[in-house]
């Protein structure tokens, strides 16, 4: 008898070799492969025919199992292949369901075939993902660069002590309502010291950091830094920061934590958050009843109503409507259907990724979302594997990658630490999806969510579930004498009829993303608002920095006021003739006259 497993196989069946190869590649030296045709007579407890039919996988004890569950007893102590042993002893049918369809394709072994090599590929091997785990972490040093460099250039305009919302005021505001559970609440570094120079020096790091995770340097450390600081600078910034793109930038990092530790759970992670990420965008779409959604329209307002378009945008705009139907059609299948594919075979989940990644650049195309579609990209690179990839890197690089490197100190921690990430992460998300689907909440996955959330490890995505059908802008003027007035131009956001819409990826300004976001409700929903216009008759250098002209460069205005004009593409036409790119309607005022005395106040 063997000293350990033997498997015994067909060697004359090519699909049995695909397999076995897979296998065996799987095990390694713990198991043993023969054909029978060369150690059947050393078995005769063991039928020929049974041979033919099946494999026999023999244990150290003598213990024989045949077919499906010579299979899973094969791959039992190999994640995560032991839960279908599992199933196979304790589940209702599962064994049988197992066993009838092994009989079905060892008597139709040309359709396994053809299944195997659709689905897996001619050259199937245990995925790996050196490469892959090595370009994400390249280009979430990229994304990460981007994020601070783009924040430090306009921190102390929005929160400085002479910015819009100063931060010193926020955090005494913090301190007054929890009490000592402050630090709790909101966690950043700025508990600890606060000044302008400190805000613009934490963003310096960040991208110098940013820089070190490049290439490599301090990698573990880097990455914690990291989301330390911008985990700060999220809860810094207050409503600034308030977006998707923040909180899926600290989700993707604090799993990035834990990708030194070569765990295949945190690459199960990244699928499930791509999946979370999609499949919501569509959810939220539907759940939202928006009829432009039902009746498939929303794309033919989207392009002209969201924040910052591209130059692109006014193109697609005035392309046919049969177009934007289409268009809108295939954005809910990529949402709520292709979603599903990343838990099927390798091919499949890559089929989901070219649609997820495909489906990204053409939002890059059209829309100015600073890092967001970036960095979906970049964790949808988990949905691939090594060999899928490994053509797009140059020979000595993958050499260096894919060098045989030294096991991971103490293994087994570092499963049972990615395990209770993987269950304090299902748990809150599956609050997160009751909560969405039945309007309660669940009593203890929702403690925990409550527990963690000032870490911001996980979260709900969805943009776009209500679509914005008019774009209504607000424009800011200033006046000397209340009767002639100048208007406040900003660097991103329409306001200039003849200025074509832009491109700013991956830098976000975030006071203009504000004003999109203010122009929806009134005055009294964004109480920044007031505070930006208090700054601008204080002629706060910091805040006028934000803007692309201040038509008040030597003194401030001695009045201020908000209107609202609705804004559309100039049609071809229009736009040939006179060179226009927006028309503008005014339909009312967003913040009444107002001059500096004391405090901000009205004027009569």
């Amino acid at each position: 008898m063997e000293k350990i497993p033997v498997l015994i196989y067909d060697g004359d069946c090519g699909i049995c070799l695909y397999w076995v190869n897979y296998w065996h590649k799987l095990t390694g030296d713990k198991v043993i492969y023969h054909p029978y045709q060369k150690v059947a007579a050393d078995y005769p407890s063991i039928p020929l025919e049974e041979f033919r039919r099946s494999i026999q996988l023999i244990t150290i004890d003598g213990a024989v199992y045949k077919g499906a569950e010579a299979v899973y007893v094969l791959l039992k102590d190999i994640p995560p292949y032991g839960l279908l042993n599992r199933l196979y002893k304790y589940a209702p049918g599962f064994s049988l369901l197992s066993e009838s369809g092994y009989t079905f394709f060892s008597r139709h072994r040309g359709i396994l075939r053809w299944m195997s090599y659709l689905f897996w590929g001619r050259q199937y091997e245990p995925p790996r993902y050196e490469l892959i785990s090595w370009l994400f972490i390249r280009l979430l040093g990229c994304i990460y660069l981007a994020a601070f460099v783009s924040l430090g250039v306009q921190i102390t305009g929005l929160i400085g002590s002479n910015g819009i919302l100063p931060l010193d005021l926020y955090l005494e505001s913090v301190k007054q309502h929890f009490g000592n559970n402050a630090y709790l609440k909101v966690p950043t570094i700025f508990w600890f010291y606060l000044n302008d120079q400190l805000l613009i020096l934490t963003c310096v790091a960040g991208s110098v950091i940013s820089l070190l995770l490049i290439f490599n340097i301090l990698l573990r450390t880097s990455l914690v830094v990291l989301y330390i600081l911008y985990l700060s600078l999220y809860y810094a910034g207050q409503t600034f920061m308030t977006f998707q793109w923040d909180l899926l930038l600290l989700e993707v990092g604090f799993l990035a934590l834990f990708l030194p530790a070569r765990s295949n759970i945190i690459i199960w992670l990244y699928r499930w958050l791509a999946f979370r990420f999609m499949f919501l965008g569509g959810v939220v779409k539907i759940a939202s009843r928006d009829p432009s959604w039902d009746n498939l329209t929303a794309l033919t307002y989207h392009f002209e109503t969201q924040p910052l378009p591209t130059p692109l945008a006014w193109y697609v705009h005035h392309l046919p409507e049969p177009f934007h139907i289409t268009l809108a059609a295939v954005t809910l299948i990529i949402e709520l259907i292709i979603p599903f594919l990343i838990f099927l075979p390798r091919k499949l989940r890559f089929i989901a990724a070219f649609f997820f990644m495909g489906f990204q650049l053409m939002i890059i195309l059209t829309g100015n979302y600073n890092f967001f579609n970036l960095l979906t990209i970049a964790f949808c690179l988990f949905l691939f594997d090594d060999a899928a990839i490994k053509w797009l890197l140059p020979v000595i690089l993958k050499k260096q990658i894919s060098s045989p490197i030294p096991k991971p100190r103490l293994p087994v921690m570092n499963t049972i630490v990615a395990t209770v990430i993987t269950t304090v992460i299902l748990t809150i998300n599956s609050a997160q999806f009751w909560r969405i689907f039945t309007y309660s909440s669940m009593p203890i996955a929702a403690n925990i969510s409550y527990a963690f959330r000032p870490l911001q490890i996980t979260s709900v995505y969805g943009p776009f579930s209500v679509m914005t059908t008019r774009r209504l802008e607000i424009i800011v003027e200033g006046s000397i004498d209340k009767k002639t007035w100048h208007e406040y131009k900003f660097k991103y956001k329409p306001d200039d009829l003849y200025r074509p819409p832009g491109w700013n990826i991956p830098h976000q300004p975030r006071l203009d993303w504000q004003m999109w976001f203010a122009a929806l409700g009134d005055r009294s929903e964004n109480p920044w608002f007031g505070n930006f216009l208090y700054q601008l008759l204080n002629d706060r250098k910091v805040v006028t920095q934000l803007l692309q002209k201040n038509p008040f460069p030597d003194h401030p205005p001695v009045f201020i006021r908000a209107l609202v004009y609705e804004y559309h593409f100039a049609d071809p036409e229009t736009h040939k003739k006179t060179g226009q790119w927006w028309l503008r309607e005014l339909t009312g005022m967003y913040y009444p006259v107002i001059k500096l005395k004391g405090d901000l106040q009205s004027t009569p």
